[in-house]
């Protein structure tokens, strides 16, 4: 089987060097653009797209519309991490609200049904590193992972292919294993 790649759109995350070693680790090859640099197709170059965190731009509609078009319209799976999700959830019609800031390891509740949690138990510990929190799913999502903090601590597009984590995958043993049951969609 040939190597997968996957295109992962740094948004200005402190931890880039992080998220593309959890992919690398899991088999894969990584290549980096930033949100304004990203191709308006993939032409077949990428099995998956990975969207990192962002520190300030997740409204910015105008300045992700580029991206936001490419998640929408690619036909291959997309994991977007903290910021990368919001954007994601916004451009949906999703709501952000303020709220208590979290840094450090947090128990999660997650649908064990979810491919993405095939390796985790039911309650994960993951990283987070945020103020803001997503409402609920917008629509054309559903919130597959919750917590005592947020009603939306993980989402899966309806169509199963586009997925978002509030919390940063790319630290903790729990995150490893969620990004390799995603790793198992795209390598398939």
């Amino acid at each position: 089987m040939a190597t997968s790649r996957v295109l992962v759109v740094n948004n200005g995350t402190l931890s880039l060097k992080q998220l593309r070693g959890r992919f690398e680790t899991l088999g894969s090859e990584t290549e980096v653009t930033d949100a304004a640099s990203v191709p308006a197709k993939l032409s077949g170059r990428y099995q998956a797209i990975v969207l990192s965190g962002t520190k300030v731009r997740a409204f910015d509609q105008e300045f992700y519309k580029p991206l936001v078009d490419l998640v929408m319209t690619a036909d291959v799976p997309v994991f977007g991490i903290c910021g990368g999700m919001q954007l994601i959830a916004v451009s949906a019609g999703g709501e952000l609200a303020p709220g208590e800031q979290r840094v450090g390891g947090y128990e999660v509740q997650v649908d064990k049904e979810e491919p993405i949690f095939s390796h985790v138990k039911p309650t994960v510990t993951v990283f987070h590193r945020h103020t803001l929190y997503l409402r609920a799913a917008p629509a054309g999502f559903r919130s597959i992972g919750r917590s005592e903090h947020a009603p939306v601590e993980f989402i899966r597009s309806e169509d199963g292919r586009i997925h978002g984590a509030q919390a940063h995958l790319e630290f903790r043993s729990d995150g490893l294993e969620i990004l390799r049951g995603f790793a198992e969609i795209y390598q398939q």
